[in-house]
């Protein structure tokens, strides 16, 4: 098991409810357990944010490189919201 390192944090009253609130349904056992557990997603959505912030900056990376390499077309504004309204007609209602 990690290392265990006790630390005091401060909340707003309305998080500190909510904290307490868990533990009284039974949804966890101490207050400790409902932090752990919303660090833990924060942690997976953090990683997520910056894998999607990397992809995002290859793509960039990578529309310059095009760039620069004369690799583009006339921009067409007709093309484009054709394309958007026929993405948008090939989705599910519930999307």
């Amino acid at each position: 098991m990690a290392e265990i390192e006790r630390m005091t944090i401060t909340l707003p009253s309305d998080m500190a409810a909510s904290v307490k609130g868990a533990v009284a349904a039974g949804d966890d056992a101490t207050r400790s357990e409902v932090v752990r557990e919303a660090l833990r997603d924060w942690t997976a959505k953090r990683a997520l944010r910056l894998e999607e912030l990397a992809a995002l900056k290859a793509e960039i990376e990578l529309g310059l490189s095009d760039v620069a390499a004369g690799r583009v077309t006339e921009f067409d504004t007709t093309r484009i919201i054709n394309r958007g309204r026929t993405l948008l007609a090939g989705r599910s209602p519930s999307a």
